[in-house]
């Protein structure tokens, strides 16, 4: 038996655990699900009598299930799943297979761009659905929050917020869907891949750095995210992007100051990175002075790599000042006809009135690998067997 599942990356950000087996945070977060045409993790998980042991291929490279480890917690979470599936009702006892797993990310893996949270939501939704577990995506988070905390929020479409809960087993720590996909449809996202190197210092070790030396993080688990989360779960709901805007930059920036304040610093974002934050911080403020409404916002995950939401009518802008300042080595990919074929061309169209050149340099070629035009997506979708990574012997096609 196997099973085919989709599912898209997503811009996160959740910093600090309480507990680091159980994967508890020390706040409440929120995040928006990213369109799975655009940004995609997909997995297809197979079960049968002749497999030896569970295995698991990532991008093409076999990686190791450790006894214990955070996959294997939730193989074996899921497994128990199936079994009482499988004691209520006449299904196969399939739950004692071994399962081999393939999973491929088309966008960069390790480099601050949620491949983790993108790749455990759909391996859980794979097994889940291979399995045929009656849970809810609720239910699912708390399995798939155990292989990567952010994983817990890719369970859903559109946006979404993750309640820290405060149970010391954690059965009160889950996502929610804040507002579906269709919501608020205008939304879209330019993503800047500023470097796809794994990153330095890999999001766990760096939680676990601030937790333990960071007395900024301790104010804002207290005074700070409790009132922003409430404050832009209202702002979704009313589509206010001002608000949204503003609340986004600003976690944005003090989530990169509590990592400068841990002991030693880390150190996420580079010049590239910062000199996109200049220009989209030009860019609202031309706007605003010439009595228009902040066009766009910043966010940084733990790595230097940007997403910039704006209202859908704004991209065209966005992405020709963003072609201006860091010319592109390929064609920009157009996914929604933004600029006009033959006529117009990302970077070269003018800058928007009263914008202060001046705010940046112009960098080479490269110094922004490429732009992924999105918008906010849907929840796993379960694929047709056209795209299966695995073949009907259980093994990867790609290593077949």
């Amino acid at each position: 038996m196997d099973d085919i599942t989709g599912l898209a990356a997503l811009a996160r950000r959740y910093w600090g655990k309480r507990d680091t087996k159980l994967i508890l945070p020390t706040n409440s977060s929120l995040s928006v699900t990213l369109d799975q045409d655009h940004l995609r993790s997909t997995t297809t998980s197979r079960c049968d009598p002749s497999f030896e042991k569970d295995r698991l291929w990532l991008n093409g490279k076999e990686e190791e299930i450790k006894p214990g480890g955070r996959l294997a917690v939730c193989i074996e979470e899921l497994r128990r799943l199936r079994k009482e599936v499988e004691k209520k009702a006449d299904e196969p006892k399939i739950s004692d297979l071994h399962l081999h797993i393939c999973s491929y990310n088309n966008f960069p893996t390790a480099a601050g761009l949620a491949s983790s949270a993108s790749g455990f939501a759909a391996l859980v939704s794979s097994v889940a659905a291979l399995y045929k577990l009656p849970a809810t995506p609720s239910q699912l988070s708390l399995i798939s929050r155990q292989g990567s905390g952010s994983a817990c929020r890719s369970l859903f479409g559109g946006f979404v917020a993750w309640e820290m809960g405060e149970k010391s087993d954690g059965t009160d720590s889950f996502a929610v869907e804040v507002a579906p996909q269709d919501h608020w449809p205008e939304m879209h996202a330019l993503i800047c891949v500023v470097s796809d190197d794994k990153k330095g210092t890999s999001s766990t070790s760096g939680m676990q750095r601030t937790v333990e030396t960071s007395a900024l993080l301790q104010h804002r688990i207290k005074h700070v995210v409790p009132q922003r989360m409430a404050d832009i779960k209202k702002a979704i709901l009313a589509k206010d992007f001002d608000t949204f805007a503003k609340i986004t930059m600003q976690d944005s920036n003090q989530f990169h100051a509590v990592a400068l304040d841990t002991d030693p610093p880390i150190f996420y974002m580079n010049d590239v990175s910062r000199s996109i934050i200049a220009l989209i911080v030009e860019l609202n403020r031309a706007s605003v002075a010439a009595g228009g409404k902040i066009k766009a916002a910043y966010t940084y995950d733990a790595g230097p790599n940007a997403v910039i939401y704006a209202p859908e009518g704004n991209l065209k802008e966005i992405i020709n000042l963003v072609v201006t300042y860091f010319p592109q080595a390929d064609a920009f990919k157009d996914p929604f006809k933004m600029f006009a074929a033959g006529q117009e061309e990302p970077g070269k169209l003018p800058l928007p009135a009263g914008f202060n050149e001046a705010v940046a340099k112009k960098f080479d070629v490269g110094s922004v690998k490429g732009l992924i035009h999105t918008r906010v997506g849907d929840g796993p979708r379960v694929l047709g067997d056209s795209e299966a990574l695995l073949d009907a012997s259980g093994m990867p096609k790609t290593l077949a």
